[in-house]
């Protein structure tokens, strides 16, 4: 019997997110390669529209990573931009059945490898614990 793993997509700032993935590898640093990181301009530029995808493709959990705090986008305003949408969207997956905590949104300097790392850890758990998504947008009795 194959052990089910979660499956996760990570929007990733290139700025600072997606270098801190970088910085991770080549620190040697490892995460679990359930993850799958997708790296992007900013976080202001992940739509509602990719996350939905995410989750119809197959993602069991949607990570954000963003600039390092809200005031340092390099973007000026495309963390807040990101932000309001993942508020928004945790209220309508929730609404259509889906456990909220599925989508995580984290500010990550590029020099904040370790923190990568940690927090894909943490969210792979989570999405763990919640367990598999079953059908479109609603969780496994």
């Amino acid at each position: 019997m194959v052990e089910w793993k979660p499956r996760i997509v990570a929007f990733l700032c290139r700025w600072c997110a997606g270098s801190a993935a970088e910085l991770a590898g080549i620190s040697r640093l490892s995460y679990p390669a359930e993850i799958i990181p997708i790296i992007l301009p900013c976080s202001g530029r992940v739509s509602p529209r990719l996350i939905i995808e995410a989750f119809l493709n197959g993602a069991d959990g949607v990570l954000i990573g963003g600039c390092h705090t809200p005031n340092d986008c390099h973007y000026i305003s495309g963390n807040f931009k990101a932000f309001k949408r993942v508020y928004l969207l945790k209220k309508l997956l929730s609404q259509l059945g889906m456990n909220p905590m599925r989508l995580r949104i984290e500010w990550i300097s590029a020099t904040e490898a370790q923190k990568l790392v940690r927090v894909v850890e943490e969210f792979l758990n989570e999405v763990e614990n919640l367990g598999p998504l079953g059908g479109i947008f609603h969780e496994k009795a």
